[in-house]
């Protein structure tokens, strides 16, 4: 992995460490957003959630633009797929080893006598 990629993925994985920043994303997730439509729902200052828009801003997650006196924010999707991808990497190993484990314990299964069966020869 180049130090570039690396140096993305540690910015959006620890802007997104915050949970006000989380909701952010989760908000922007449905539409472009002002920073007073941001901020809402947040008991902090518009001056909070900017600084917080910002640290997203600066990890690629998300956009501003201009439309006249607007600055709607918007979310960079192709930033989250990236991030989607990267831990979808990940997850797929580790779901193959879950699925070549549960095959050898299944062949286990079949291999081990059952304790039921045993006991009921036994009793005869």
């Amino acid at each position: 992995m180049s130090d570039e990629l690396e140096a993305h993925l540690d910015r959006a994985f620890l802007a997104l460490a915050d949970p006000t920043r989380r909701a952010i994303v989760a908000r922007l997730s449905r539409g472009e957003a002002t920073v007073n439509e941001l901020a809402e729902p947040f008991e902090m200052s518009k001056q909070a959630v900017s600084k917080h828009i910002q640290v997203l801003e600066l990890a690629g997650l998300v956009t501003r633009t201009r439309d006249a006196q607007r600055r709607p924010v918007h979310l960079d999707a192709v930033a989250l797929e990236r991030l989607t991808e990267w831990i979808d990497r990940y997850r797929l190993i580790h779901e193959r080893q879950f699925r070549s484990l549960d095959r050898l314990l299944a062949g286990h299964d079949t291999d081990r006598p059952r304790a039921d069966h045993d006991t009921r020869e036994e009793e005869k």
